[in-house]
């Protein structure tokens, strides 16, 4: 087995809240090899999503290293930190997070504009994109003529465009129905049996069980599953 593509060690972040410092991340140390389908699960205020900023490069830890497919990102400089972000991370997020105004095509083509890629290549891409999650017909459609599933189909899709070696999902069925969310579950397996290593973040221990591997975030602290509770989390 190859060197993980994501190696943590002794992360810490804190904050300062209500003159209490508050241990967001308290020593996380994590690995995750390439190809992985894992989810990070956790209640509100665990530091799941602090850990998410981290693993996505969107903030920095106070301590503790992070090396992404080798790279240090503590050394790296913020247009750095954003090349890295457009090139090797795909982001899922629970609200979709897509421009109105824009059709499904032109949503999934706007981080290939942002990378400099040609027209004829963003469109070839996208269309790709739309065709892997189902929606290659709905690519005029505008978000607001679309399905929340649907939507939510387009912004993987968008996350797919620049074939990026992580998919990083926060509560990516969080606005869902629940058969949309066996629907949006199924197309990540397949996803992931296709090589793209996905990262899950998820409260929900129904959805975190979709997952191949899974690990507990609870007051700043990461456990691995394995039959005990963790806090009010109960770990298969």
């Amino acid at each position: 087995m190859g060197k993980p593509i994501i190696q943590i060690s002794n992360l810490m972040k804190t904050y300062r809240l209500g003159g209490e410092t508050v241990h967001a991340l308290n020593n996380v140390s994590i690995e995750i090899e390439k190809g992985e389908f894992i989810a990070i699960i956790g209640p509100s205020g665990s530091g799941k999503s602090t850990l998410m900023n981290m693993i996505g490069c969107l903030d920095q830890p106070h301590s503790g290293t992070y090396l992404l497919d080798g790279k240090d990102i503590g050394k790296l400089n913020d247009n750095q930190l954003a090349t890295i972000r457009n090139r090797k991370i795909g982001f899922i997020f629970q609200n979709f997070n897509l421009l109105t105004k824009l059709t499904a095509l032109e949503n999934v083509e706007l981080p290939l504009l942002y990378a400099g890629v040609s027209a004829k290549e963003r469109r070839e891409r996208a269309l790709e994109g739309l065709n892997k999650v189902g929606l290659k017909e709905r690519a005029g459609h505008l978000p607001t003529q679309l399905s929340g599933g649907q939507q939510q189909r387009v912004a993987i899709a968008r996350a797919l465009a620049g074939n990026p070696a992580i998919l990083l999902a926060d509560e990516p069925t969080g606005a869902l129905d629940s058969k949309t969310s066996k629907e949006i579950l199924l197309i990540m397996k397949e996803l992931n049996e296709l090589g793209h290593t996905i990262i899950l973040i998820t409260h929900d221990l129904a959805i975190a069980k979709q997952a191949n591997r899974m690990v507990s975030i609870q007051d700043g602290q990461l456990q691995e599953n394995g039959g005990e509770l963790v806090g009010n989390l109960p770990i298969y």
